[in-house]
């Protein structure tokens, strides 16, 4: 199949360089000359693990190549995929649609032949209609036919999770549309990937309820880790012991400083906008946004009153800036909030991320960046592990403890036993667990 993917973001370039090494001939447009330079050249924009591996493959291959002009993309191909960004739109919270529509004019005015115009884009409930209605008025010769097909990828682990996914998702009414999705994602029946088909509305709602789904878990997760640390229990403890039950599962049932990202804050939003809209608000939903958003801000509280309750004149080392390990994503990363706060509560914050520094020095001020998490605990009166790379897990906590002007560890992902951290001489603080 020849497929033209518009956008090269994360969901776009994943999933154009996966859809090559199935096999597919695919080009990949971005109006960003800069960075399909940088593409066309072997540079990856984005951190993802064994994605700059997949890319060079399929362009030494021929099956992916890259372009700033769609026209020629567009005019070949049998699917075109709009794989844009759609942001929180400021002001009131609704999905930016812009890059959407302004990318469906331009396949409009290219395509030639029966095309199926795929939606890729997290977007609202009825945005293919407008897709469509946009297409139609553009040319209104055109044999074509819109569907959605929403991305599950989660970031670090996109490469596997396109290539042997939970399910696949198709919405459309359309037997040619369907015939050439099943092509699309033919080598995905191998591995008995289940596809299902829906109508076009269902399945742009299937993705905003699962992103929903999985937030109020980890925010309800969240609310049982305050109660823990109130009551003396273990959180983790609680975690596993509903987990074990089929019906709720032990996925997403990490304590933490709230959940991040490209996904989860702008879809959760997104759709309680659009259920407020069509008079069905979702409570459950309205209030993960607030209790999230809330989380990562007492994050900061949390660490001062682990610090004695001043931190004024205190030095702290942040081991972790990125929302979630194996990705350089800032994205309402938890960081975002917990720094700031630190440092006008008077603190000076020296921090580590093994990816997402370079992003985070464009969001964050007066932080001191560090070659690694030796460097920054130089000095330190606490060490706080805010995402949990690997590297983080098994720190030499001998050489920690030397290096520090106090031996305090204040774990927001609960990575270290408490046991095995008190023994070595520190005071340690977790979340929704018993304090040591």
């Amino acid at each position: 199949m020849r497929i033209a993917m518009i956008g090269t973001g994360y969901v776009g370039l994943v999933s154009g360089a996966c859809f090559a090494d199935f096999g597919h001939n695919v080009t990949c447009v971005d109006k960003d000359a800069r960075k399909i330079d940088r593409l066309m050249h072997g540079e990856i924009p984005i951190f993802e693990p064994g994605l700059d591996q997949l890319v060079a493959s399929n362009v030494r291959e021929g099956r992916l190549d890259f372009a700033v002009e769609s026209d020629a993309a567009i005019h070949d191909a049998d699917a075109v995929f709009i794989a844009v960004g759609t942001p929180s739109r400021r002001g009131d919270g609704h999905a930016d649609l812009s890059y959407v529509y302004a990318a469906a004019k331009e396949i409009a005015e290219n395509m030639t032949g029966f095309t199926v115009v795929v939606t890729k884009s997290t977007v609202p409930v009825g945005t293919g209609d407008e897709v469509e209605q946009i297409i139609r008025q553009t040319r209104p010769d055109a044999e074509f036919a819109v569907v959605s097909n929403p991305e599950f990828l989660r970031e670090g682990a996109a490469i596997a999770d396109f290539k042997r996914p939970d399910r696949v998702v198709v919405g459309t009414d359309d037997e040619r549309a369907r015939e050439v999705m099943r092509e699309i994602y033919r080598p995905l029946y191998l591995n008995e990937t289940p596809i299902l088909f829906t109508s076009r509305r269902t399945s742009e709602l299937i993705k905003y309820a699962a992103n929903a789904f999985l937030a109020v878990k980890i925010t309800f997760i969240n609310e049982m880790a305050d109660l823990c640390e109130k009551v003396g229990a273990n959180v983790q403890e609680v975690s596993r012991g509903i987990g074990l039950d089929n019906r709720i599962g032990k996925k997403f049932l990490h304590a933490g400083p709230g959940y991040g990202g490209s996904c989860f804050p702008k879809d959760t939003l997104a759709l309680t906008k659009t259920a407020n809209d069509h008079g069905s608000p979702v409570r459950i939903v309205d209030t993960v946004v607030e209790v999230n958003n809330a989380r990562k801000k007492a994050m900061a509280g949390k660490i001062i009153r682990a610090m004695g309750g001043d931190v004024q004149g205190r030095t702290i080392a942040v081991l972790g800036l990125a929302f979630k390990p194996n990705t350089d994503d800032m994205r309402d990363a938890p960081a975002l909030d917990i720094i700031p706060a630190l440092q006008e509560a008077g603190a000076s914050v020296r921090a580590f991320d093994p990816e997402a520094m370079n992003e985070a020095d464009k969001m964050l001020h007066d932080v001191f960046f560090c070659d690694g998490p030796y460097h920054a605990v130089e000095g330190a009166d606490a060490m706080v592990i805010i995402t949990e790379w690997d590297p983080f897990r098994a720190l030499d906590l001998d050489r920690v403890k030397s290096l520090m002007r106090t031996p305090l560890i204040v774990d927001l992902r609960n990575i270290y036993a408490p046991e095995e951290v008190t023994r070595r001489g520190f005071a340690y603080d977790s979340v929704g667990r018993p304090q040591r």
